[in-house]
């Protein structure tokens, strides 16, 4: 049996209800907005976000109808932000596929992730549980934010830790730790438990987000971005960072500063992306990475469920072990 296939199979038949109320929020007669939909539907992704509401849900009681609308206004706002920030990043794939903007216009995709917004607002509404509401809308609140923090320390040009972390907290990990209080709040879990769930799901993304930070050293079409891509986008990561501040090599410092400043050639930032991996940078990443999953593993509670225990553990050993 495959992690995947670990990770789904307490819950394969909650996954097919789930998947049948969200094709079914998303049903509309504007063929312009079927087509964007059809779209966005190819890429086929793994469900990696309802699968941790459902799995959470099951750990602190059962599934139940507000488990599945807060599962579908959660993914739904996850793809509306994607929408979103490729026209913002001025993106033209996504994971090895054409973006929304790309295909059709960024009118188009405005407008699309604007729906996408509203519909996950109409289906976590449905879930009656104004706890729940109030984590889908700070959600909202939090992704915009990041998003924003990322652009303002685009022109910071210190080297700092500490800001990449609230820059991550905000853009990846609150989406995670969202899923998992929303699903512990959704099987009427105490309030112990749901701090514990909702802090198991901010280091899963947390892992993810320094996962997808190491893929930007290494050249795979597999993983869906160039090399250095986060450096054309004036984004110091992780690796970089300790690289930088281990070493306060001057010329590699400079080629840090003109990245910040969207000056730094191809050249320049492929030598950046040498340094940080000639001095430890991938090294430190990953032994930070693999710290926060530990501490997540410490947070999952004894004697529950062993086959979902076992799936929850699955899940965080995909996010840090995957290859794309």
């Amino acid at each position: 049996m495959n992690i995947l296939s670990i990770i789904k199979s307490p819950i394969s038949a909650e996954l097919e209800d789930f998947v049948q109320l969200f094709d079914s929020s998303l049903d509309s007669s504007n063929i312009l907005l079927k087509r964007v939909i059809t779209h966005i539907r190819q890429r086929n992704g793994k469900m990696m976000r309802p699968m941790l509401v459902l799995l959470v849900a099951k750990l602190c009681g059962n599934v139940s109808r507000q488990t599945y609308h807060a599962a579908v206004a959660l993914e739904l706002l996850h793809t509306a932000s994607l929408v979103h920030d490729d026209v913002v990043d001025e993106s033209s794939e996504r994971r090895g596929q054409l973006s929304v903007n790309a295909v059709f216009n960024n009118k188009v995709a405005v407008l699309a992730g604007d729906y996408l917004l509203a519909t996950a607002l109409v289906q976590v509404g449905q879930t009656r549980n104004h706890d729940i509401i109030d984590v889908v809308s700070a959600l909202g609140q939090n992704l915009a934010e990041g998003e924003l923090l990322q652009l303002s320390n685009v022109s910071n040009l210190e080297f700092s830790e500490a800001v990449y972390f609230d820059v991550i907290r905000k853009k990846t990990a609150v989406l995670f730790a969202a899923c998992t209080k929303a699903g512990a709040l959704s099987a009427g879990a105490t309030d112990e438990m749901v701090e514990s769930a909702r802090l198991f799901g901010e280091y899963i993304g947390l892992c993810f987000q320094i996962k997808d930070d190491i893929f930007d050293y290494y050249e795979s079409k597999e993983i869906g971005k160039p090399t250095g891509n986060d450096m054309h986008e004036g984004k110091l990561t992780l690796p970089v960072l300790y690289a930088l501040n281990s070493t306060r090599n001057e010329e590699a410092c400079a080629w840090a500063v003109k990245v910040k400043n969207g000056t730094a050639n191809a050249d320049e930032i492929g030598r950046l992306v040498q340094f940080t991996k000639e001095n430890g940078g991938i090294e430190y990443a990953a032994k930070v990475m693999d710290d926060y999953r530990q501490k997540a593993f410490a947070l999952l509670p004894e004697g529950t469920d062993s086959e979902v225990r076992q799936a929850l553990e699955a899940y965080l050993n995909y996010v840090v072990e995957r290859e794309k």
